[in-house]
């Protein structure tokens, strides 16, 4: 009798490969850097205040950097995205309506607009609650 049959053989099969994209966090699991990470999102949105088009490159910067390792990252960064590319062209629209006056109504009102609501996302997603922002078109599904 052979002494090395009762030793089992080691595998040479590779450990499985993992998915790309990481399975939904269920609800009261979410870690605090994904929560960080999520209302960061929103609260880059407000860069455009003091940047041009700070806004736009924030939530687009940190969507593109977590979104394959944080699935509430990658859902609050598209909705951030896509309420500011609608507040950019609402923007565009009130600021060529100022030529008819109604402009310098329209745009102070746009500007609060998405003052008010992106400090209510940035709450909301600080919490680990996802938020949807109202009158948005969904550019990024």
């Amino acid at each position: 009798m052979n002494p090395n049959e009762d030793q089992p053989t080691p595998s040479l099969q590779s450990p499985p490969a993992t998915p790309a994209t990481p399975a939904p966090t269920p609800p009261g699991t979410m870690s605090k850097d994904e929560q960080t990470m999520g209302m960061l999102c929103h609260l880059t949105g407000l860069a455009g205040f003091l940047i041009p088009f700070g806004h736009l490159v924030g939530p687009l910067v940190i969507w593109m950097l977590k979104r394959q390792e944080m699935p509430f990252v990658e859902s609050e960064g598209k909705e951030s995205l896509n309420f500011q590319i609608t507040m950019t062209i609402c923007g565009i629209v009130a600021a060529i309506s100022l030529i008819l006056i109604i402009g310098f109504i329209l745009l102070p009102a746009v500007l609060i607009f998405n003052l008010v609501f992106v400090i209510i996302a940035t709450m909301e997603s600080a919490n680990g609650k996802p938020y949807r922002y109202p009158f948005c078109i969904r550019f990024i599904k």
